[in-house]
């Protein structure tokens, strides 16, 4: 076992071939391959995405590592061009480019249309337009407000040709010439693009639009989506002392627009991390493999859980064996740009302990390239693959990119190039996931703590109604759990120091058996809300009944209005006050009642859906007469609450055998290993 002193010694031999101008270059060489020739794209099954695998797939050769191309079955997308034409008052032509999404549409050549404003795209704005055959315009938030699909599709069921999309705030916040992309989550048939504020404010002018308005414009535009194609992870292996058990290093290599940040700069990072440790002439204990993921952005046809497709494939379909094998995930996404003043590191709640002991002996010169330091957040989060490895029974991590403005501003647009690239801050992900990757390769046991999971799981129970006896089976029950969970740690951290040996036989057991116990937690307390946020079991139903209490109170407060906007607060029924049932309904039995192959990830993790249309709209009905009466209202919510509270013991009771379960595993693979030990 090496010392924390000679790792570092090993880290900074190596860290003199980390050379981010290599990085940067690889990087620009991935924005070629593209569908849309002004615009890039590089998407799931497309040509592009085979061009640039094949590009990394050589580069990887080139720098000394094997290589394989795991193949995997998935939709596919080709997003050729879309171009929006029209005349202003003097006769002059204005075409303006668009951005497009997962569906089909082909207009073979140029092909006039109406085009209609309808303003944000609700069911109550359509049903005052007629949209038969039109292009729709619609201004969206789709950060704060909803998502493309809604939109998109309760068009389609009037009968529109297909949606344009000018992102009102959210996304696209650089530049008025901001395009946008983001997965579709919804049917193929039911076409949308994106339109640019300024190109919209300026087919506003030339056409005096407003809503209900129309404009006359010629489209030309193809986006074509190809059920049940292929694609390939692209696999580069640097053989280990033991070749079975692995550490993965992972980035995507599918893009919207030229993908610089997302995920350019994060596969050349991995491929410059690879590069270095040959040149430097690393032999690691692990087998290290370097993989970059097709299709991350989008991969399934009108699912819910529609990207991530590529990884999810890769531990769930291709190499399912990795479970067990492999000790950890670094993912990595939009590494060359700071998102915050602070770098963290979002993983896995088993990682925090030791992701803490790497920041604290990271050398100040490098924890210094950010002005307030390095830190951990947990859990990892469903918007980048390190949740599909997690959830396949691989602990996993990632570099946190949603905390800052680049979500808002450049993020899946045309301004996502070098223009914010930040030369410091891409070092910085060279040193520090070099080091991580280091101390990774020196632990001889995966340096999990499963405690820390269990911490967070009881202070997330809130709830102040369940019963004594409730609530006090599984405090009792998670402190029993936790406590043998230290237990286990303390030895696996034994082990990692070198103050206790086990056989070879008997390591590669355990390693096995912790990782078990990983994805036992996995699938035990990782579940999904309606926002696709990862939580734990109970915590969904908890926020529906403070949501629900909330608007008792404000119903029998006569306070009609801001009810709905509590209720809107619950599962997906902030849709539900917007658009037609038919259109709700479709996408919630879309999210719930698919095969496993096309829900992925999310595939028996979401929450029971509390449907409220039918109360929203009573609630608003009422509020319209002089004297709104809400009582019928305020019982049907109080029930609500009272079948909620019921779901909410149960589920608490089914955390609570969980845990029983979590905790007889722990204390058996303790004694097992370390019987006669000592303490």
């Amino acid at each position: 076992m090496e010392t924390i002193e000679q790792q570092l010694a090993q880290w900074n031999r190596i860290r003199r071939y980390l050379d981010i101008s290599y990085s940067y270059v690889l990087a620009k060489r991935m924005e070629k391959p593209r569908t849309n020739p002004v615009l890039g794209y590089r998407t799931a099954g497309s040509r592009a995405e085979f061009e640039t695998g094949e590009l990394l797939a050589a580069e990887m050769r080139a720098i000394g590592l094997s290589v394989e191309k795991h193949r995997f079955t998935l939709d596919g997308w080709d997003f050729h061009h879309a171009r929006l034409t029209y005349k202003d008052e003097e006769g002059r032509e204005h075409t303006a480019e668009l951005g497009g999404y997962q569906t089909d549409f082909d207009t073979k050549g140029p092909r006039h249309y109406t085009l209609i404003d309808a303003g944000t795209g609700t069911a109550a704005e359509l049903d005052r337009l007629d949209v038969r055959g039109k292009l729709v315009l619609v201004h969206i938030n789709q950060r704060n407000d909803w998502w493309i699909n809604y939109p998109a599709y309760q068009a389609h069921l009037r009968g529109a040709a297909a949606i344009l999309a000018v992102q009102a705030g959210g996304y696209g916040e650089v530049d008025e010439q901001a395009l946008n992309a983001q997965n579709i989550c919804g049917p193929r048939q039911a076409p949308a693009f994106s339109m640019s504020r300024k190109d919209a404010a300026g087919l506003a002018r030339a056409a005096g639009l407003g809503f209900g308005r129309c404009a006359e414009v010629t489209l030309d535009a193809k986006s074509t989506v190809m059920p049940e194609t292929e694609s390939y992870n692209i696999v580069g292996t640097l053989p280990g002392e033991d070749a079975d058990e692995m550490i993965v290093v992972s980035a995507h290599y599918d893009s919207y627009f030229e993908g610089f940040q997302d995920d350019n700069t994060a596969v050349s990072l991995m491929l410059g991390m690879a590069r270095a440790l040959k040149l430097a002439g690393y032999k690691p204990k692990k087998t290290l493999v370097f993989c970059a993921f097709a299709a991350e952005e989008w991969g399934v046809i009108d699912s819910r859980y529609d990207w991530s497709t590529g990884a999810y494939n890769q531990i769930f379909r291709v190499r399912p064996d990795w479970a067990g094998r492999v000790i950890a995930n670094i993912n990595l996404e939009l590494p060359a740009h700071a998102h915050g003043k602070k770098h963290r590191v979002r993983s896995v709640y088993e990682l925090k302990r030791f992701l803490s002991e790497c920041i604290r002996a990271l050398p100040a010169e490098v924890a210094n390239l950010y002005p307030k330091g390095v830190g951990v957040v947990c859990p990892v989060q469903t918007w980048s693959d390190d949740f599909s490895m997690a959830i396949g029974g691989v602990p996993s991590m990632v570099d946190e990119f949603g905390g800052g403005r680049f979500m808002a501003t450049h993020y899946h647009s045309q301004f996502d190039n070098d223009g914010a690239y930040d030369e410091k801050v891409y070092l910085f992900h060279h040193l520090f996931y070099t080091w991580v990757l280091l101390r990774l390769d020196g632990c001889v046991l995966p340096p999990l703590d499963f405690a820390e999971r269990l911490w967070a799981l009881d202070a997330s129970l809130t709830n102040q109604k369940l019963s004594a006896q409730t609530e006090g089976s599984f405090r009792k029950k998670l402190a029993e759990a936790a406590r043998r969970a230290d237990k286990l740690t303390r030895w696996v951290w034994k082990m990692n120091q070198g103050e206790v040996e086990l056989s070879e036989e008997e390591r590669v057991a355990l390693r096995r058996r912790l990782l078990e116990i990983f994805r036992l937690a996995q699938d035990c307390f990782v579940r999904l809300d309606w926002s696709e946020n990862a939580i734990f079991p109970h915590e969904n139903t908890q926020a529906n009944l403070n949501a629900l209490h909330t608007a008792a109170w404000q119903l029998a407060a006569g306070m009609g209005k801001q009810a709905v906007e509590s209720l809107c607060a619950i599962d997906d029924n902030h849709y539900a006050n917007a658009f037609d049932p038919a259109v709700v309904d479709y996408f919630a039995d879309k999210a719930r009642n698919q095969p496993p192959e096309r829900l992925m990830w999310g595939a028996g993790r979401l929450q029971e859906r509390l449907a409220l249309g039918s109360l929203l709209r009573r609630i608003k009905a009422e509020e319209k007469a002089e004297k709104p009466d809400h009582a019928a209202a305020l019982a049907q919510v109080k029930q609500l609450k009272k079948d909620q509270q019921e779901l909410l013991k149960e589920i608490v009771k089914a955390e609570t055998a969980d845990l029983a379960r979590l905790s007889r595993t722990l204390k058996q693979t303790t004694g097992e290993f370390f019987a006669g030990k000592g303490e």
